[in-house]
């Protein structure tokens, strides 16, 4: 795959396969620490929360630099919704803490449910997020039982599709915009129900024109960068 060590300081772009329960820096991590003692700059293009698997764009050396111009781009991700509940974080980060009935929705209420979702809209992010209000992560906030006033922002969702029906599980494929909360997606999915909502399983499988197909394991890489610094000592 890759001929050099310098192949990475000049720049190379990483398709990985983040695991669950890994933060996005985890991964990261691993691999600037695979390079040492040389000091090469690692970055990712696209924060995935610890819960979400799937594709996570790696950067490394003088690519770096275009990083913003990777995370920009529309994204793909397929998921399970559990209905009939809600969570504090929108997903199962926290337990379920109010439960309501499904038994009287039909597949087409649910399928039809996307529809006010497809487009340009106006989305709140979920109060345990990692944006910052007054140089403050909310999560931060959210843990010590502060209410803070959240800001909609502007996102697009091009395709939002049910792809299975197994109540209370729901699966689904959606297509988006950068900073696209799908915790958010779901919650307010669940509103729209009437019957709450929370995420509970979330796939990258696309970014921009990278598939997770063309993905590779955390580790396999990390055994490649020290094999070729076996033989190509900087």
């Amino acid at each position: 795959m890759f001929k050099l060590i310098q192949d990475f300081a000049d720049g190379q772009l990483l398709l990985v396969n983040k695991p669950y329960k890994w933060t996005s820096f985890d991964v990261v991590g691993k691999i600037r620490n695979a390079f040492k003692p040389l000091k090469l700059k690692v970055g990712h293009a696209g924060t995935l929360d610890p819960l979400a698997t799937g594709l996570l764009i790696i950067c490394t050396g003088k690519m770096t630099k275009q990083i913003d111009t990777f995370q920009a781009e529309e994204k793909e991700y397929t998921g399970t919704l559990t209905l009939g509940a809600t969570t504090p974080t929108y997903d199962l980060e926290s337990e379920p803490e109010v439960k309501f009935e499904t038994v009287t929705l039909t597949d087409d209420e649910i399928k039809a449910a996307c529809e006010p979702f497809i487009g340009d809209i106006q989305q709140y992010p979920p109060a345990h997020s990692a944006i910052k209000i007054d140089g403050e992560r909310l999560y931060e906030k959210a843990r010590r039982g502060e209410e803070v006033e959240r800001r909609p922002r502007l996102v697009t969702i091009t395709e939002f599709e049910i792809t299975r029906i197994e109540l209370p599980e729901v699966d689904f494929r959606v297509v988006c915009s950068k900073g696209t909360y799908i915790r958010s997606l779901a919650h307010d999915f669940g509103e729209t129900l009437g019957c709450g909502a929370y995420l509970s399983r979330l796939r990258r499988t696309r970014s921009g024109n990278y598939c997770i197909a063309d993905a590779h394991e955390v580790m396999e890489l990390v055994t490649q960068i020290r094999e070729l610094k076996a033989i190509d000592p900087q």
